[in-house]
């Protein structure tokens, strides 16, 4: 008597579909991953495939701005050596390698 109906059926009726509490959490869940997880992914992805291309005379661009060309590519290492004036040539970690402004194309095997 203390109870009235409606109320007693609205309590059973949340606690007998626990899929429906967790169904918020999961929405957000999937949005998140496509919206923030995914695209992070694929870009994490492709600097790497352009950071493993990298070749002699590529000119590139790093993280701290500088602009040079790829002088020599270490291949058993993480660094290649970056000329960026006449004679001045630096180490940089491949991974620091933001962008390739011009590819060289690769040399004709004769």
């Amino acid at each position: 008597m203390f109870i009235t109906p409606a109320y007693a059926q609205a309590a059973g009726g949340a606690a007998a579909n626990p899929i429906m509490q967790f169904l918020p959490l999961i929405l957000i869940f999937a949005i998140m991953y496509f919206l923030m997880i995914r695209p992070q992914q694929k870009k994490a992805k492709e600097h790497k495939a352009m950071v493993e291309a990298l070749r002699r005379g590529d000119q590139v661009i790093t993280q701290g701005g500088v602009i040079g060309k790829v002088s020599r590519v270490k291949e058993g290492e993480n660094e290649v050596e970056v000329e960026i004036a006449d004679g001045v040539k630096v180490r940089v970690v491949k991974s620091t390698i933001v962008q390739v402004l011009n590819k060289t194309e690769p040399a004709a095997n004769k």
